[in-house]
């Protein structure tokens, strides 16, 4: 009960002195304008131009696959590419076990023989 009563007066006196004191003045148009620069600054830097990066990246990765590459997609197979068409790579997983796979799905190129270090 003690307790209760403690943190009524504290909102209490809390908001008392909200009340009373005397306010900031409102932030000029160019605070807000500075402000909005940095915001959009650190939006860039921090999100657009990563991005951007990466999506230019995995286009040159796309553009660029051939037979004979080895390649990982998106859900984690790894294989050796046996065909490439316009939208889609044949990709042999397995002996004797072609799969075809959209082209945005693969992730990366490999080293050649990599497939081979990780079936050892």
């Amino acid at each position: 009960m003690k307790f209760l009563l403690a943190v009524a007066a504290l909102f209490a006196s809390a908001s008392a002195l909200a009340e009373g004191g005397a306010g900031q003045a409102p932030m000029g148009v160019t605070g807000q304008l500075i402000f909005l620069g940095g915001f959009l600054l650190i939006f860039y830097f921090l999100l657009w131009r990563p991005q951007s990066k990466r999506q230019k990246e995995h286009r040159e990765l796309i553009g660029g696959l051939e037979r004979g590459d080895e390649v990982v997609t998106a859900g984690g197979m790894l294989g050796k590419i046996v065909k490439v068409t316009d939208d889609f790579v044949v990709v042999e997983v397995a002996d004797n076990v072609q799969m075809p796979i959209q082209k945005v799905a693969v992730t990366a190129a490999l080293p050649k023989g990599t497939i081979k270090e990780v079936k050892a």
